[in-house]
């Protein structure tokens, strides 16, 4: 039901780069193309903070748009990189945390790039609205995988991929109310959490929880819930290294 900007890594997809590359100016926009972003945010960052510590501690944000979630996590004390493939949603983010005061690592660089570059160096990264969008999620897992310190955790959101998803995130969220533009999601592209679990098992990740996403687009208003039908999120875990 939403969009981050598509950033492609494993097989880089130009045109969904461009395509939301050219939307960038509007990023900041609550009633603009990524007003649900703005309205699931807090939960999406409440879901994080609760779950780990954030004062202190570096974060990785893969597939940071124009810098919703990367705010939120230097507002709460985080020490922020930020990297995306659309590089004018890039100069957006930097543009407003300029103006917000705000310290935040924006990079136009592929996610691994950073992992080569600080392999195990993150004790939080985070990977929203970015898995459905690319078309190797499994092997991004692998690369995020890379980025956590040991005892590191991962943060993912993402679609469910059944008729209900189907109906609500695309026929309903693109086609009917036009809460998102039309092709924002691609059906076959949606993530089972099967599927997710699977491909942190073979990362070497623990899943520790998933929860649902519910999205009120009359309210204007977002809550957790035990329902992951539709929009999910997941927080993965890399075990400590044995001695």
């Amino acid at each position: 039901m939403h969009q981050e900007t598509a950033r492609e890594t494993h097989g880089a997809d130009a045109a969904e780069v461009a395509k939301f590359d050219a939307i960038a100016h509007r990023f900041w926009d609550p009633a603009g193309e990524f007003g649900t972003l703005h309205t699931i945010n807090p939960a999406r960052l409440g879901f994080i903070a609760d779950r780990a510590s954030l004062h202190g501690v570096r974060a990785a944000d893969v597939g940071c748009g124009g810098g919703l979630l990367a705010e939120g996590l230097a507002r709460a004390g985080a020490h922020v990189t930020a990297i995306d493939l659309a590089p004018t949603m890039i100069d957006v983010a930097r543009l407003h945390a300029t103006g917000e005061a705000l310290a935040i690592d924006y990079r136009v660089q592929t996610v691994e790039a950073l992992a080569s570059e600080s392999p195990a160096a993150f004790p939080i990264v985070t990977c929203m609205e970015m898995l459905e969008h690319i078309p190797d999620p499994g092997a991004t897992i692998q690369t995020l995988a890379r980025l956590l310190s040991p005892g590191g955790s991962l943060f993912v959101s993402t679609l469910n991929r059944n008729f209900r998803s189907f109906m609500l995130a695309i026929v309903g969220a693109e086609y009917l109310t036009r809460l998102v533009p039309r092709g924002t999601h691609e059906y076959e592209r949606l993530i089972k959490p099967s599927e997710l679990a699977s491909w942190a098992r073979s990362a070497g990740l623990e899943l520790i929880e998933l929860r649902g996403i519910e999205y009120d687009p009359i309210g204007r208003s977002a809550r957790l819930t035990a329902d992951i039908a539709v929009n999910y999120l997941a927080h993965l875990r890399k075990p400590y290294e044995r001695a």
